[in-house]
């Protein structure tokens, strides 16, 4: 089978006609993809799918982080949650929801555009269409990190150190630019760029060719069942694949103030800390793993699904 850059939703100038195979759309055709347009719908599911998929899988992603910054077992940073308390636990939740419903927003969206402005470009020229599709998902990943600030916030807010300093995203928003400037909220950008890139190349080009391997669906159903699996499992092993940059994201932004240490430099702080054990630096990773698979799942049937609705 030849693995391409597409996937069902993704294929132009009509990205919704080989996913429904044929089945009526849920609404009246074209009354709410007039008012989106064609490229634009693409953004609005994508950010609805990130929003459902923050609120159900928040508590999982603070237990992981948890570990992540400490290297804790999951039954201690659990533990850390009760001692907050419930009314800590969504604390916190608005910056990855703000910066989750833009950047899958943009993921999606932007790989669309990107796709085909280049495939425009590139008719004719001879360069495949693997390349091309690529080279749009990697812009994409690329154009995801402007929104990282967000993420820098989420950090500070679920670390229970800072507990006492920032009382809210505004609040710590307004401390970092005030205090230390707009370079801060940028802390720990380069292993988001090696995240980003390589993981949406390998989801946006894997996605349609796993799907095409599991069982033809026959309803909606069915379709919403092949676009949680695809997106689970791609999710998942690229939650693996990438641990070890989420772990020095999370070391990096957990600083406020002082110097910018490199990718490297963290690493191998983190690497002394844990005792030079491989199995420590994946700490958390089983947990990430199974949260990947419930999240990306989440995200590829409800954003599969709404294209289907529009």
């Amino acid at each position: 089978m030849a693995v391409t850059m597409d996937s069902e939703s993704a294929r132009t100038p009509q990205p919704q006609t080989a996913l429904t195979k044929g089945a009526p759309s849920l609404l009246p055709s074209g009354i709410l993809s007039a008012r989106l347009g064609q490229q634009g719908k693409h953004y609005v599911c994508g950010s609805i799918a990130a929003v459902t998929n923050i609120v159900v899988t928040f508590p999982i992603q603070k237990v992981l982080f948890r570990q992540q910054l400490h290297g804790v077992l999951a039954t201690e940073a659990v533990r850390q949650l009760q001692r907050d308390g419930l009314r800590n636990l969504y604390r916190g939740l608005l910056p990855p929801l703000l910066q989750k419903s833009t950047t899958v927003a943009i993921m999606f969206g932007l790989y669309e555009d990107f796709s085909r402005v280049l495939l425009d470009h590139a008719g004719g020229s001879g360069i495949p269409e693997l390349v091309t599709r690529s080279f749009a998902a990697a812009l994409a990943g690329t154009a995801e990190a402007i929104l990282m600030p967000f993420e820098r916030v989420q950090t500070l807010l679920q670390d229970h150190r800072h507990h006492a300093r920032f009382n809210n995203t505004a609040h710590t928003f307004r401390t970092l630019l005030t205090e230390y400037g707009v370079r801060e909220c940028y802390r720990g950008l380069v292993p988001i760029l090696l995240r980003n890139g390589p993981s949406n190349i390998l989801f946006f080009g894997l996605r349609g060719p796993i799907k095409e391997l599991l069982p033809e669906a026959t309803n909606k159903a069915g379709h919403l069942v092949n676009d949680f699996v695809c997106g689970g499992v791609l999710g998942a092993a690229l939650g693996i694949m990438f641990y070890p940059l989420n772990v020095i994201k999370s070391r990096a932004q957990s600083q406020v103030g002082g110097d910018f240490p490199s990718c490297r430099t963290v690493l191998l702080t983190v690497w002394r800390e844990r005792g030079g054990s491989l199995a420590m630096l994946f700490r958390g990773a089983h947990l990430n793993y199974h949260r990947s698979l419930i999240s990306w799942g989440i995200i590829n049937a409800t954003y599969e699904f709404l294209l289907k609705l529009l």
